[in-house]
C-alpha cells in the first residue's frame, strides 16, 4: 500500500509499504481522507520526540470504508463508512479503573504512537471504530475526531444552555469548540485571536460571533462591555502558549479575568513553557479551572451533529491535497497559518 512516512523530522514522503495485518478483534479500513492536525505538525518538527519513534506513518484524524473484519468482530461489515477514535488506553491504571480514559497514564494514539491514517489502509481495534451515516461526506467524516475534541471540552467545562462563552484561539481546536458550543448554548460566543483571517473563517460559519483581534482590542474589556460587567460563564484556552501581545495578559490569565464570579476556565492548549496565572484572581471569583484532553466517547456527539446538520464545518476545510503532496500540506500550514485550518489528504484507491 501507499503511505506518507516520516523518516526524518521535517520530511515526509510517499512510499510503498506492507498493508497492516488484520488481528482477530480489529477492523481493516480503506482510508478515504485524512486530516493534518496540529499534533501532526508537532510530530513533523520533532517536538513529540522521543514519544514518537521514526519511521512513522502519522494521521489520527481519518475516515474510510471497512475493507475486512477480524473473526471476532460481529458489528461491522465490509463496505460500511467509518471513522476511528485513535485513543488506546491501558485499562489497568488508576484513571482507567474509574473509566477516566483520557487520563490514562500510558495513553497511546493511533497516528502518534502507532502508525496511522496517512495511508491507504489502517487496522484498528473494533471498539475504537464508529459507523458514519452514508450521507455525511467522506471529507466531513475525516473531521469527526477534531470535532469530538470540542464536544469533550464543552462537557469538561460543564457548558449549559444560555451560557456566555469566550474561546481564546481561533485555530483548529478553538474552531472545534466553537462548533460544539453552538449546539449547546444559545448565549453569546466570543472568539479571540491575533489573526484576522482565522476570525474570518469562524465568522463565515457563525456570523453572530463576537470576534476579537487581541492586537487591537482588549478581550477582557470587550467581554465585560458586552456582558454589562458580568463576564462569561465559561472561557476556553485553546492557544497553547503565551502569545506576547503588548498590553495584554496571556491567554490563560485572560480567561480567568473574563469569566464571571463562579465561572469556569477550561484549558486545552499544550504549551511547553510555564504559564503565568495570578491565582488570587481565580480565588477571588471562587472559580474553577479544568483541563481537557482528547475525547471520551464524544465521537457519537460529533457524528450526531453532522447527521442532523446542526453544525456546518465546511469552513474548517481550507485545502485538499493528494497524499503524495503531504509535504506541501505541512509547509502550507507553516507558511500561511491564518489562511489554513484543516488541510485534508485524499487517499488514492
Amino acid at each position: 500500500m501507499k503511505a506518507a512516512i516520516i523518516r526524518e523530522y521535517g520530511k515526509i514522503a510517499l512510499e510503498e509499504v506492507a498493508k497492516p495485518d488484520l488481528q482477530d478483534d480489529h477492523v481493516l479500513i480503506k482510508v478515504k481522507y485524512a486530516s493534518i492536525c496540529g499534533s501532526d505538525q508537532h510530530i513533523f518538527k520533532g517536538e513529540f520526540h522521543p514519544r514518537t519513534q521514526l519511521p512513522l506513518i502519522p494521521g489520527h484524524e481519518f475516515a474510510g470504508i471497512v475493507e475486512a473484519v477480524g473473526k471476532e468482530v460481529k458489528n461491522f461489515h465490509p463496505g460500511e463508512k467509518v471513522t476511528v477514535d485513535p485513543i488506546l488506553w491501558c485499562g489497568k491504571c488508576a484513571a482507567c479503573k474509574v473509566g477516566h480514559y483520557p487520563a490514562c497514564s500510558s495513553l497511546k494514539l493511533i497516528g502518534i504512537d502507532l502508525d496511522g491514517g496517512f495511508a491507504q489502509y489502517v487496522s484498528a481495534p473494533a471498539h475504537t471504530v464508529f459507523k458514519v451515516p452514508d450521507h455525511i461526506s467522506d471529507e466531513y467524516a475525516a473531521l469527526i475526531e477534531i470535532l469530538s475534541i470540542g464536544f469533550h471540552a464543552s462537557a469538561r467545562s460543564g457548558l449549559r444552555e444560555q451560557d456566555d462563552v469566550l474561546i481564546m484561539g481561533a485555530g483548529k481546536v478553538g474552531q472545534s469548540i466553537l462548533h460544539a458550543a453552538s449546539t449547546i448554548t444559545t448565549g453569546r460566543i466570543f472568539m479571540a485571536d491575533i489573526l484576522d483571517d482565522r476570525l474570518a473563517i469562524a465568522l463565515s460559519a457563525f456570523p453572530n460571533l463576537f470576534a476579537i483581534n487581541t492586537t487591537r482590542t482588549d478581550p477582557v474589556a470587550y467581554v465585560k462591555e458586552i456582558t454589562n460587567g458580568r463576564g462569561v460563564d465559561v472561557a476556553f484556552e485553546a492557544v497553547g502558549h503565551d502569545v506576547k501581545v503588548e498590553g495584554r495578559m496571556n491567554p490563560t490569565r485572560t480567561c480567568v479575568n473574563a469569566i464571571k464570579g463562579g465561572g469556569t476556565v477550561c484549558v486545552l492548549g499544550l504549551g511547553d513553557h510555564p504559564t503565568e496565572v495570578l491565582m488570587k484572581e481565580l480565588i477571588w471569583k471562587e472559580a474553577k479551572i479544568v483541563s481537557s484532553r482528547v475525547s471520551h466517547g464524544e465521537f457519537a456527539k460529533a457524528i450526531d451533529a453532522l447527521d442532523k446538520q446542526t453544525i456546518h464545518p465546511e469552513n474548517m476545510i481550507t485545502g485538499i491535497l493528494d497524499l503524495e503532496d503531504t509535504q506541501q500540506g505541512f509547509e502550507l500550514l507553516v507558511a500561511e497559518p491564518g489562511k489554513h485550518l484543516k488541510i485534508l489528504l485524499k487517499i488514492p484507491d
